[in-house]
């Protein structure tokens, strides 16, 4: 590994991990699959055409850099592993002519949460802090509760993916956030600079766009730092925007499939993004940059309140 070969200092590592991020997408953009436009989507229209998929080139970036630069043990090895799992089944479904199913790619998530969930048992303690204190947690119910946070931060920041770089931009705020609080921080910075070099080509208007293949394995990510900051309830504030914006969603198609409560939040549009720009009249700038400050705003005072 070029960590223990060249003497590199830190600079120049996460300098490359922006560089290999960069390059990629640029010169890999014209092999990307072409989005097809999203029918129910705010100015859905004017994402046809664009190459999408754009995850597999920075998430690959991300895994890369953090193979070369940092000393790797057995669980962040898996960890990685995963991470790159979530990502192929987002790119399959992005290059795919018919979208996957749902059921097909909740069962993938299934998968990919228990396998994060478990690996994180294997080699850490079920200890978790809360306001002060420190609770034992059996394992049987960590792991499902593990799951849990890894199904959700999945599925909140796949959502949250429909507006020119707002899931990249709000996804390091928080991401910055958990590096604030402790834990896995070289591989945060890896991950917030290899988001930067997308934003490069995704800030709006857009020239490509992640899709499923960066969405889901940012979730993924990000739910591992929860679960390493010994405070996953941590990331309700420190992700919130993500939680509100794609979660909503999911309540009310919940809601409304379970209960038969077909009115339920008929006033609404989900995401909460396309609720922004379609009822509120905001521009996609705004919504950027304003979900942005809401969840710094929040993260900070989080961070100042419970750490």
């Amino acid at each position: 590994m070029l960590y223990s070969l060249l003497p590199i200092k830190i600079y120049s590592v996460l300098f490359a991990s922006f560089l290999f991020s960069f390059l990629g997408l640029k010169f890999c953009m014209r092999l990307l699959p072409k989005d097809q436009g999203r029918e129910f989507a705010v100015n859905g229209a004017l994402s046809e055409g664009k190459p999408r998929g754009a995850g597999i080139v920075f998430i690959t970036a991300f895994v890369l850099s953090s193979v070369l630069f940092i000393p790797l043990n057995h669980e962040q090895i898996i960890n990685l592993a995963l991470i790159y799992a979530a990502m192929m089944t987002g790119y399959l479904d992005d290059a795919a002519e018919k979208p996957w199913g749902e059921l097909k790619k909740g069962l993938l998530d299934v998968v990919i949460s228990f396998g994060i969930a478990f690996n994180f048992v294997w080699h850490n303690s079920t200890d978790i802090k809360f306001f002060g204190n420190v609770i034992d947690i059996p394992k049987v119910v960590y792991i499902l509760l593990a799951m849990a946070l890894v199904w959700v931060s999945i599925n909140v920041t796949n959502c949250s993916d429909g507006v020119d770089g707002l899931c990249a931009s709000v996804s390091i705020v928080t991401i910055v956030m958990f590096y604030l609080l402790g834990g896995m921080k070289m591989f945060s910075v890896v991950m917030v600079l290899t988001l930067i070099a997308y934003l490069w080509f995704n800030c709006s208007p857009s020239k490509l766009l992640m899709g499923d293949a960066g969405s889901r394995a940012i979730g993924v990510f990000i739910a591992i730092l929860a679960m390493h900051s010994n405070r996953p309830l941590m990331f309700i504030p420190l992700a919130i925007v993500l939680i509100v914006d794609g979660g909503l969603g999911l309540v009310k198609l919940t809601v409304r499939r379970v209960l038969k409560k077909k009115d339920f939040m008929e006033n609404v549009r989900t995401p909460i993004h396309d609720h922004m720009r379609k009822n509120k009249g905001w521009s996609d700038t705004q919504v950027v940059i304003r979900f942005t400050i809401v969840q710094a705003v929040v993260g900070f005072v989080a961070l100042y309140m419970f750490n």
